[in-house]
C-alpha cells in the first residue's frame, strides 16, 4: 500500500534524527559524553548553571510572558512546552561551530537529557498549575521521546566509534549528512503544510511573544554560563533551542486536534534558530577563536 505525504514526513524525521545523533556520536570520546558526571558526588559548577538556566529561570519566564500576552492557550503551551523542553539532538554541531568544547556540549547533551526525564513532567504539572488547566504528561512518554531521538543512537554512535574508530571516521560524516539531507526533505513540506497555521499567529502578539522569550533565554544562558566565553555561548544557544518532539508531545497530549500547537511549536523553532545563529555569529566576531586552533583551549568546570 502507497504511504501518504504525512507518513513520508514522519519516517523521514524518524530516520533522520538517529542518523544524525549516531554520526555525531561516532566522533565523541566516551569521556566527553559522560563529562558532567565525572564527580558524581560533586556535579560540576557547570552542570548547575545549565540546570539553573535551562530548567527554572527560560521556563519562569517563558510562562510570565504567555501570561502577559493574550494568546491562544494552545499557543501559550507551545511557547511554554518549548521551554522545558531539552537540548535538541542536532544542536551539538552548531554549539561547536561557534566555539563550544566537545566535552562541554556533548556532556550538556547527555546530561540535560536525563534532567528532562524529571524536570519535563514536574514542569509541565507547573505548567498546568500556571494555565488554569489540567495538563498530563508522564514519565515514560518524555524516556520514550529522549531515549529514542537522543540516548540510544548516541550510545550506539559511540560504542561504534571505540570499538571501530576508523569505520566511524569513514561512515561518521555520511551518516550526518543523510540526517541533515532527510531533515531537509522533512521539514520542508512540513512547514508548507504549517505554514496557514503560523500565517495565523501572525500580527496578533505571537511572534513577538516568541522572540522575547527567546531573547531572555539568551540571556539567562550566557550571563548564568560562568567564566569560560565558550560555554556561556553554548549554553545561551542551548537555552533558547529547545527539542520541539518534545514539545509536541506535551501539546498533542493536550491539545490533540489543534494545528496551533504544531504550528507555534515551529514558529519558536524558526525564530529560534535565527536569532541563536545571529547571536552565535556576533559572539565570535568578539572573541575570535584562538590562532592555530579549531576549538578554545578546554577550561575546567
Amino acid at each position: 500500500m502507497a504511504m501518504t505525504l504525512d507518513q513520508l514526513i514522519k519516517l523521514a524525521v524518524a530516520a533522520s534524527i538517529p542518523l544524525l545523533v549516531a554520526g555525531m556520536g561516532m566522533r565523541v570520546t566516551f569521556a566527553e559524553a559522560t563529562s558532567f558526571f565525572h564527580h558524581v558526588l560533586r556535579p560540576p559548577r557547570s552542570l548547575v548553571r545549565a540546570v539553573l538556566a535551562m530548567n527554572f529561570v527560560v521556563p519562569i519566564m517563558a510562562a510570565a510572558v504567555a501570561l502577559a500576552f493574550d494568546l491562544k492557550p494552545p499557543v501559550k503551551v507551545a511557547i511554554v512546552a518549548m521551554s522545558i523542553s531539552p537540548v535538541p539532538p542536532i544542536l551539538p554541531g552548531k554549539q561547536l561551530k561557534f566555539g563550544g568544547r566537545a566535552s562541554y556540549v556533548y556532556g550538556l547533551l547527555v546530561a540535560v537529557s536525563l534532567a528532562a526525564i524529571l524536570f519535563v513532567p514536574l514542569s509541565v504539572q507547573v505548567l498546568g498549575w500556571m494555565l488554569h488547566r489540567e495538563f498530563h504528561m508522564g514519565f515514560g512518554a518524555i524516556i520514550m521521546v529522549v531515549g529514542r531521538t537522543i540516548l540510544v543512537p548516541l550510545c550506539i554512535g559511540l560504542a561504534i566509534g571505540g570499538l571501530a574508530p576508523a569505520a566511524a571516521a569513514r561512515i561518521g560524516p555520511w551518516m550526518v549528512r543523510l540526517g541533515n539531507l532527510l531533515l531537509i526533505a522533512a521539514l520542508l513540506p512540513l512547514i508548507i503544510a504549517l505554514s496557514k497555521g503560523m500565517w495565523l499567529l501572525v500580527g496578533n502578539g505571537t511572534i513577538v511573544a516568541i522572540t522575547v522569550v527567546v531573547g531572555i533565554a539568551i540571556a539567562a544562558g550566557h550571563w548564568i554560563g560562568g567564566p569560560d566565553e565558550y560555554d556561556r555561548t553554548a549554553l545561551g544557544i542551548v537555552s533558547a533551542m529547545r527539542h520541539p518532539g518534545v514539545a509536541l508531545t506535551i501539546g498533542v497530549a493536550n491539545f490533540p486536534d489543534d494545528k496551533l500547537v504544531p504550528a507555534g511549536i515551529l514558529l519558536f523553532t524558526l525564530v529560534a534558530a535565527i536569532t541563536t545563529t545571529l547571536y552565535g555569529k556576533l559572539r565570535l566576531r568578539r572573541r575570535p577563536t584562538p590562532a592555530g586552533s579549531s576549538l578554545p583551549a578546554p577550561a575546567h568546570n
